[in-house]
């Protein structure tokens, strides 16, 4: 019986020293049973300010907890680590990223929800959870979700952005059964996150809101500049330019 596994992190930061310091995860198998889980963990790394303003969790709160690696969750997270099973999060490679920082090793078939988003739902003029989340109106029906699972939604929580991301999941399934009925449709979105996405517009700089094709021909220039400059594009931005460039 294969489990699917939705998990967010809450870091002491995004840099290269930063670690997990909360975990939040759901575990659904087939049946529809669901294990939730909302644990806070210490860390030697002190929190930066800012990734307080963002999810506001202050040095109080994780005096005294288990590490990442002696929650129970991270426990669950390695039990069920074989390529029966499905691990998913909202921009997995920076979860992913946290995780192998203590010593996790990946055999899960992954499925980034952002991806999948970018690809099924083109025309949202962004794929961010928590536009996601009003976009498709899913902040409706979530409540009736938290309350099944004693859960408390915050923004910027990473159980309550867990429980989002498993509301988005049902919406990503229903997407791929009505443009690709002939394929299962979990496998489908396993297949859609290895799949860089083509993007149209810049949503920064100084040609925010413009075609990228449009740009290409207009100022070439800038275009290599970015690609051979800007180290921390994404890999779908860089697959884009790649292609146009060619």
């Amino acid at each position: 019986m294969a489990y699917y596994v939705l998990f967010d992190t809450e870091t002491t930061g995004n840099q290269e020293e930063d670690r997990v310091i909360q975990f939040g995860g759901m575990i659904v198998d087939q049946k529809g049973k669901v294990e939730a889980y909302d644990e806070f963990c210490s860390s030697d790394v002190e929190i930066k300010l800012e990734a307080m303003e963002v999810h506001n969790i202050t040095p109080d709160l994780i005096v005294g907890k288990p590490t990442a690696t002696e929650t129970t969750f991270y426990k669950r997270l390695e039990e069920l680590n074989t390529p029966d099973n499905f691990l998913i999060a909202h921009n997995i490679k920076f979860d992913m990223g946290m995780i192998q920082k203590e010593g996790f090793v990946n055999q899960y078939q992954i499925i980034d929800t952002l991806r999948c988003a970018k690809h099924l739902f083109p025309e949202l003029p962004y794929h961010r959870l928590q536009y996601i989340r009003y976009a498709l109106e899913l902040y409706k029906v979530e409540q009736a979700e938290a309350a099944k699972h004693n859960i408390t939604i915050k923004a910027h929580d990473a159980i309550g952005d867990v429980l989002v991301m498993k509301l988005f999941l049902t919406k990503l399934v229903g997407k791929c059964r009505e443009i690709y009925p002939d394929y299962n449709p979990i496998e489908k979105l396993v297949d859609l996150t290895k799949t860089p996405v083509m993007i149209k517009t810049f949503r920064f700089g100084k040609y925010r809101n413009r075609d990228i094709a449009e740009v290409a021909q207009e100022d070439p220039g800038y275009l290599n500049w970015m690609r051979s400059s800007m180290t921390d594009l994404d890999e779908d931005l860089k697959y884009t330019l790649d292609k146009i460039l060619g």
